[in-house]
């Protein structure tokens, strides 16, 4: 697993640290693996989701960090959704 999956599971679990987010969400990172989200935190893991975003791992590193906002990332085509796109928007909240 890569370096930037263990970071983002770990800054992740910081962020959702008490949320619950309702549902299950993956974050697609294009080249390094993918994170499961859910009302139980975060984890490295590949499986169905109710919404799956995806991103190259800058743009990913960007949001997590706050120099970029998520909605900005979609409205740019930096980060793509698909599905829940509600449980997307909670989450931007979250991350953002």
């Amino acid at each position: 697993m890569s370096d930037t999956i263990n970071e983002a599971v770990t800054a992740l679990n910081e962020k959702l640290a008490g949320e619950e987010i309702g549902g299950t969400a993956k974050f697609d990172i294009e080249g390094e693996g993918a994170i499961m989200m859910d009302d139980n935190g975060a984890r490295a893991g590949d499986e169905e989701a109710d919404v799956t975003m995806t991103a190259d791992a800058d743009t990913f590193r960007q949001i997590l960090d706050g120099e970029m906002n998520p909605t900005a990332a979609f409205m740019s085509g930096k980060l793509s959704i698909d599905g829940d796109m509600g449980l997307a928007m909670k989450l931007a909240g979250v991350l953002g």
